[in-house]
């Protein structure tokens, strides 16, 4: 079967595969030789690599992106009385990881160009908050599907009411603002390598960053069980979050790949947006942004026949997501900001995310084009 005529997938990671397989195949086989299965030498050397790719000056890697959101709030003392404000259109990690900390998750909106965190709406919430009686605390802003929220703007509310941001950058990471590249931003990021990100692994993984060296102490502390100077002198309540030796090599493979998949998924948003912008809404990346493009999300009317229709013609689709984080069953008792998020909500029933991945020859695409426009 030629590369033309087999199935479409969503997110490839077999091609990607089959272009590194013999590395992949030696750094295993290089982990399995000297039996370091926990913070071997592979995890070092590819926080070292973090460091470089990024240009931050500390970077830990963890067991996922859950953890990595976790340990910084953690390191900030975040807990009881806080509010860390969490847009509402993302996945339920960006407010799960305050939630378990005794924290009150505060949903804000989004902008409906960007998908990411709308400033004006996070105004109002601070405002909201502190007539609940709770501490202004985190902004935890979320580069939704690749692309980085406008960091400057929330920097500069953030940091006028006392607060932090925090980057959850799960779906971001190879981006860049304004020629920084995510790792970089706000107090801190956070990131994913779960198999389908950008970055992904083969199994779970995540990583810190941060510029604040006495932060990066306590988070390398907090990842190791809170442990101090001796072995088993604790001086924290920490987490067991480590990431395995093996995915880290597996992780330094794919990163040397990693610039030009980057250039690859530009290629294919670009094809898309230039084919689908008259029809569609399709994504907005500004001047001073570029995206990682973990996802291509499209806004839809009518997404239940389209999504219908795409399947008939073989062309896989995902919805992300389908339910706003204030409308899920675990969430609904947590605050909402007074202006309400209907964008969020709106967005949840409309948004459409289509094949995305560096792999994706030119007749898929036009496939896929095809079908979109003839649907």
């Amino acid at each position: 079967m030629s590369e033309y005529s087999a199935p479409t997938q969503f997110i490839d990671l077999a091609a990607q595969q089959e272009t590194i397989r013999p590395q992949l195949d030696l750094a295993i086989k290089r982990v399995l030789d000297h039996g370091h299965y926990i913070m071997g030498p592979e995890v070092k050397e590819f926080e070292a690599n973090l460091k470089e790719f990024t240009g931050a000056e500390h970077a830990l890697t963890c067991a996922n992106g859950t953890d990595a959101l976790s340990l910084v709030l953690m390191a900030w003392g975040v807990g009881s009385g806080d509010a860390v404000f969490v847009p509402s259109f993302t996945y339920v990690a960006t407010a799960e990881a305050p939630a378990q900390l005794g924290a009150t998750p505060f949903f804000v909106d989004v902008s409906e160009q960007t998908f990411n965190i709308d400033p004006q709406s996070l105004k109002q919430a601070i405002i909201d908050c502190r007539k609940l009686g709770l501490k202004p605390a985190v902004v935890v802003a979320v580069d939704l599907f690749g692309l980085t929220a406008d960091v400057d703007k929330l920097v500069d509310i953030a940091h006028g009411e006392g607060m932090k941001v925090l980057i959850d950058g799960a779906q971001s990471f190879g981006a860049k603002y304004k020629g920084q590249r995510v790792g970089t931003l706000g107090d801190a990021t956070t990131t994913s390598f779960f198999p389908a990100k950008p970055l992904g692994c083969y199994g779970d993984g995540g990583a810190v960053f941060t510029n604040n060296a006495e932060d990066a102490e306590i988070i390398n502390s907090l990842r190791l069980h809170g442990k101090g100077t001796e072995k088993y002198d604790n001086v924290r309540i920490g987490l067991n979050s480590r990431l395995d030796t093996i995915q880290a090599a597996i992780l330094i493979e794919k990163l040397k790949i990693f610039p030009q998949e980057l250039m690859l998924r530009n290629k294919v948003a670009d094809k898309y947006s230039a084919a689908l912008s008259e029809r569609y809404q399709t994504p907005v990346v500004g001047a001073g942004f570029m995206s990682a493009w973990a996802q291509y999300t499209l806004v839809v009317n009518d997404r239940d026949s389209l999504q219908s229709h795409l399947k008939t013609t073989g062309i896989p689709s995902v919805v992300y997501y389908p339910k706003a984080l204030s409308q899920q069953t675990g969430y609904i008792n947590f605050p909402i900001v007074s202006s309400g998020v209907d964008v969020s909500e709106r967005l949840s029933s409309m948004v459409l995310s289509l094949p995305m991945h560096p792999y994706l020859t030119g007749e898929q695409q036009s496939k896929i084009v095809d079908a979109l426009l003839n649907s």
